[in-house]
C-alpha cells in the first residue's frame, strides 16, 4: 500500500514538473504576432508613412505578421508595454527611461547612429529678435510634448544649465504635442520660439514645410543620447536578437534598404545597452521630470 502511494505521489510529481516544463515552454514560444509602435511626435498621417514600411519589412524578416499601431500620446505607449500590449516601441530615449523604470526590464534593442550624438534645435522668427538663449527671457517658447526627450526634457535641461528657468523666465510656455507643430507654431507667430528634435528641423526645412525666411534655428543644444527601438523584457531571447539583426544589417549601399534607412533619416543601427541612458536619467533627475 506505501509503494502504490508512493508511486502515485511520484507520478504527480512528475505531471506538475511536466506542466511547468509546457508553461516554460510557452513562454518562450513565438508570439502570433508582433506589434509594434511610436512616440507619436509627428503626425499621425507621417507616422503610418514612416513605420508601416519597417512592420513589412520585419514581417518578412521574423516570419511572423508584424502590426503597427499609431498610440495617442507618450505615456500610452509606455503603458502598453507595461501590459504586453505592445511588444516593441520606438522610444525617445526619456520615454525609454520611463519605460525601463515602469516595466523592470524593458530592453533597448538599437539606436540610428545618430541616435548616440543627438542635439535638439532651438527656433524663431527673425522679428523677434531673439538671438541667444538669454534673448529667450520674456518671451513665449512651446516645447514640443511634455514626455518628448528632444522637445522637452533636454531642452529644458540645457537651459537651466544656462541660467533660464522656463516657469521663471519666460512670459508663457506651452506644449504643442509634436515637434512639426512646433515649428509651424513658431512660423506662425503663435509663441515667439520653440525647442524640437533636429532631425525633423531637418526634414521640414528641407522639405519646404517651413519657410527658412520666417523661421530660424539660433541654438542647438550639446550633444545628448536620444531614440532607441525598444521591446519588452520578457519577449523571446531569440527573437530579440532576430529582431536586433534585421535593423543592423541594413546596408545603406542596398536600394531597398536604403529607402527603409531613410524613412528614420539614418545610414546605420547600432546595438545599446541601458547604461548608455544613464545621462538621460540623470538629465531627467536635475530637471525634476522623472517621478
Amino acid at each position: 500500500m506505501h509503494h502504490r502511494r508512493t508511486s502515485i505521489w511520484l507520478s504527480s510529481v512528475a505531471a506538475i514538473v511536466a506542466s511547468f516544463g509546457l508553461l516554460s515552454h510557452a513562454r518562450s514560444e513565438m508570439p502570433k504576432e508582433l506589434r509594434v509602435s511610436a512616440i507619436p511626435d509627428e503626425n499621425p498621417t507621417e507616422l503610418m508613412r514612416i513605420y508601416t514600411p519597417f512592420a513589412e519589412y520585419l514581417s518578412k524578416e521574423l516570419g511572423i505578421p508584424v502590426r503597427y499601431f499609431n498610440v495617442v500620446d507618450y505615456a500610452a505607449t509606455v503603458e502598453a508595454l507595461a501590459a504586453k500590449k505592445l511588444d516593441m516601441v520606438w522610444y525617445g530615449g526619456f520615454t525609454f527611461v520611463q519605460a525601463r523604470k515602469r516595466t523592470g526590464n524593458a530592453i533597448p534593442l538599437v539606436s540610428r547612429e545618430e541616435d548616440l550624438r543627438f542635439h535638439s534645435k532651438f527656433i524663431t522668427r527673425p522679428e523677434t529678435g531673439i538671438k541667444t538663449l538669454a534673448d529667450l527671457k520674456g518671451k513665449s517658447f512651446s516645447f514640443g510634448s511634455v514626455s518628448s526627450t528632444s522637445g522637452h526634457l533636454m531642452p529644458r535641461y540645457f537651459l537651466l544649465q544656462n541660467g533660464i528657468d522656463p516657469e521663471r523666465d519666460f512670459a508663457t510656455f506651452s506644449f504643442s504635442g509634436a515637434h512639426d507643430a512646433t515649428a509651424l507654431w513658431v512660423e506662425s507667430g503663435k509663441v515667439d520660439a520653440g525647442a524640437l528634435n533636429e532631425a525633423v528641423w531637418d526634414k521640414l526645412v528641407q522639405a519646404r514645410k517651413i519657410d527658412p525666411n520666417k523661421v530660424q534655428a539660433f541654438w542647438t543644444t550639446p550633444p545628448y543620447v536620444d531614440y532607441v527601438w525598444t521591446v519588452r523584457g520578457d519577449l523571446d531571447s531569440a527573437l530579440v536578437e532576430k529582431i536586433a539583426a534585421a535593423f543592423t544589417k541594413l546596408n545603406y549601399g542596398n536600394p531597398a534598404d536604403k529607402a527603409l534607412l531613410n524613412l528614420q533619416r539614418t545610414k546605420r543601427y547600432v546595438r545599446v545597452k541601458p547604461d548608455q541612458f544613464k545621462s538621460v536619467e540623470e538629465a531627467a533627475g536635475a530637471a525634476g521630470l522623472l517621478k
